[in-house]
């Protein structure tokens, strides 16, 4: 967990640069399972934001040498609905952002963000998407990679574990069906053994 200490110094700083520029964020992926579940080792960080058009200039010339971002491929990112990194050279960690997706779901998600303050920082704070929201990104990402991460599902089952009781089922019930992962909902459900 060292190394991820390390790293959040580089998500810091590119959630720095969204906030100062005012684009809406939420923290996802392992990060997110790692706050809501158990807390395990990453290699970068995925970012949900909102469209960003006409700050891309601003945003890419925020970063020094010390990083890798580049101005077509965040056009094209906001563009498209899709996705573009920050690489940070010395570290190697990634910071991929997800430009929101013009889905229900994606406007349910940003809506649902939480911000939460870091425990022993001087008042510093990440936005994290939802508990039951990284369930259910963590639900497309295992479908898209064919089923076959274990490391995916044991977030998935990490988080149902250690926020039992506390989820919207109801939630995840209509999410679940309108995403098209019902089925990975009722397994998770069942293995997770809440």
């Amino acid at each position: 967990m060292d190394r991820n200490i390390e790293n959040l110094s580089v998500l810091q700083e590119v959630l720095a640069v969204l906030s100062r520029l005012a684009i809406p964020y939420a923290l996802g992926g392992s990060w997110a399972s790692s706050f809501y579940g158990k807390p395990r080792l990453t290699h970068d960080a995925d970012v949900s934001v909102e469209p960003f058009s006409g700050k891309e200039a601003a945003f890419c010339s925020s970063f020094g040498e010390e990083y890798y971002v580049s101005l077509p491929a965040v056009q094209d990112a906001i563009r498209h609905r899709s996705s573009f990194n920050v690489i940070h050279f010395e570290s190697g960690f990634k910071v991929d952002l997800f430009v929101r997706k013009l889905r229900p779901f994606d406007a349910s998600l940003m809506a649902r963000r939480r911000t939460v303050p870091l425990p022993d920082t001087d008042g510093q704070s990440l936005t994290f998407v939802s508990a039951e929201d990284v369930i259910l990104l963590k639900f497309e990402w295992y479908r898209l990679g064919g089923c076959a991460s274990e490391r995916q599902w044991g977030d998935i089952l990490a988080v149902f574990q250690v926020q039992a009781g506390k989820l919207d089922q109801a939630y995840l019930d209509h999410w679940a069906a309108d995403l098209g992962v019902r089925d990975l909902l009722q397994r998770a459900r069942q293995e997770s053994g809440v």
